[in-house]
């Protein structure tokens, strides 16, 4: 299957796009079209580059996620964001929709998390473990509807899995995901997490830079959007 591409920001230094579910970050096992692959074809044709295209892979998003992501379009602009990221000076929110209703309105969550790579799936450990990583995460309820809560999220470390992970803990698994708590799969195989907004300083022009990617179209993100229109 191929995607279209929406791009929401392109200059000299970055690219910005709207990364739809279940396609891929960048290639993977599946062989599948990556959302990397898409990007230097768009490049390559906007700008008529015959050669290879140079895309640098900064942060990702799992497979079932939609959303906001940043390619770097330079090897200079790759470094500077990647230590923009790896420095927590980027702003990301994420809106998700748990199982359940939350048993708090808002907080912090501070957790210690090791990924078996094998199968590809994260648990919560002590400290101590040598292969342990700290992931913190803020969090707030947006609204509570019909046994769903509406979360936003704002990590603050970039942990795989770890707004996944967080909603299980929190007693809601997000709608769909199956791997974490979910009991039943959302019909497009998604799972109920969108990164809705980054906002992140220019590499090169250091100027303020902020993006917004629109919620899905599946009916599951229906109660989000009205409160979209509401506000």
């Amino acid at each position: 299957m191929t995607h279209a591409l929406l791009v929401l920001h392109c200059d000299n230094h970055v690219l910005v796009v709207a990364k739809p579910a279940g396609i891929p970050s960048v290639p993977d096992a599946s062989g599948d079209e990556s959302l990397l692959e898409l990007s230097k074809n768009w490049v390559g044709e906007r700008y008529a580059k015959p050669g290879a295209v140079f895309l640098g892979v900064v942060q990702r998003l799992d497979r079932p996620v939609s959303g906001v992501m940043v390619f770097a379009r330079t090897s200079k602009a790759a470094a500077r964001l990647a230590e923009v990221l790896r420095e927590q000076r980027a702003r990301k929110t994420y809106w998700a929709i748990g199982e359940g209703s939350a048993r708090e309105d808002e907080g912090e969550l501070v957790q210690f998390l090791w990924k078996d790579e094998e199968r590809n799936r994260v648990h919560v450990c002590g400290r101590s473990r040598q292969d342990a990583r700290e992931a913190r995460t803020r969090w707030r309820v947006l609204e509570r509807d019909a046994g769903r809560t509406l979360y936003e999220f704002q990590p603050a470390t970039g942990r795989s899995h770890q707004l996944r992970v967080a909603a299980a803990t929190l007693g809601t698994p997000l709608l769909g995901d199956l791997k974490y708590g979910a009991r039943a799969p959302l019909e497009d195989q998604s799972i109920a997490l969108h990164a809705r907004e980054l906002a992140f300083e220019h590499p090169v022009t250091h100027e303020e830079l902020r993006f917004e990617a629109e919620l899905p179209a599946l009916a599951t993100w229906d109660a989000a959007r009205r409160r979209l229109t509401r506000s």
